[in-house]
């Protein structure tokens, strides 16, 4: 596939390594179908806020972002720094730890307010964890997105994608490789979030515009699976599932 537009960033050290062994890698193992890359802003601080798959799907974004000229900062969990040499990684490509369901969480925010403020791409799976709306459709949203765009004022790019999950069951520790399954992405315009700015960020904007961004995101997924999208989004915590760490589907399978 062409690039859509050239990297004008500076990359460091970790995102070089990582774009000459997990492009080749993506390229051999799987097929891309991107659609919509004209919306990623070529410049400017903006959150990417896309739906959550797959284990796999940070470097599939990540390399749908990079081919439309963006390095992508996320948002993580922060046991992934417990990990020695991932650790270096994260800190190189300036990756934003996320001390989840506590008070760290707000250290998250002021990071990822500062990054948008200087201009760079942060990438949020608004849904905090891969989705456990037993049908792989997108769950209940947090407001972490949509708190950073409301207090920055910067655009909050809608992505959908599926098929990650081909490549890589969502509970599973083991890729599908052959044959190659598809990676498809959409990028969708920026959610129009006007009518919540200047407002207090109070949890009602706060609920009102996340439900905005995650109602952009599943028509977007909806688009790409051809597909109608159950008229309520799953709410894992209405449903006594467990938001993050260990959960079983149906099928057994366990996400660690």
């Amino acid at each position: 596939m062409a690039v859509v537009r050239k990297l004008r960033q500076k990359r460091g050290w970790a995102y070089t390594v990582a774009v000459a062994i997990v492009k080749p890698t993506l390229l051999a193992t799987s097929k891309r179908d991107w659609i919509g890359g004209e919306n990623i802003p070529a410049t400017g601080g903006c959150v990417v806020a896309v739906n959550h798959i797959s284990k796999i799907d940070p470097l599939t974004l990540a390399h749908f972002l990079y081919n439309h000229g963006r390095l992508v900062r996320f948002m993580a969990k922060d046991g992934l720094w417990r990990v020695p040499v991932l650790k270096a990684v994260l800190d190189n490509t300036r990756q934003i730890p996320v001390a989840r369901m506590s008070s760290g969480a707000t250290d998250a925010f002021s990071a990822a307010v500062d990054a948008v403020a200087q201009g760079e791409c942060i990438g949020m799976y608004v849904e905090g964890s891969i989705t456990r709306d037993p049908d792989g459709w997108p769950m209940r949203g947090k407001t972490g997105a949509a708190r950073i765009a409301l207090a920055t004022g910067c655009p909050v790019i809608p992505v959908g994608q599926w098929g990650a999950q081909d490549i890589l069951p969502a509970y599973s520790k083991k890729p599908n490789l052959w044959p190659r399954h598809t990676a498809h992405y959409k990028a969708g315009p920026p959610v129009d979030l006007s009518e919540f700015a200047g407002r207090p960020l109070t949890a009602e904007v706060l609920h009102a515009a996340t439900d905005k961004i995650m109602a952009a995101i599943t028509a977007l997924v909806a688009d790409l699976r051809g597909e109608t999208a159950p008229a309520q989004r799953f709410d894992p915590r209405s449903s006594g599932v467990s938001e993050i760490g260990k959960y079983h589907r149906p099928t057994g399978r366990e996400d660690t």
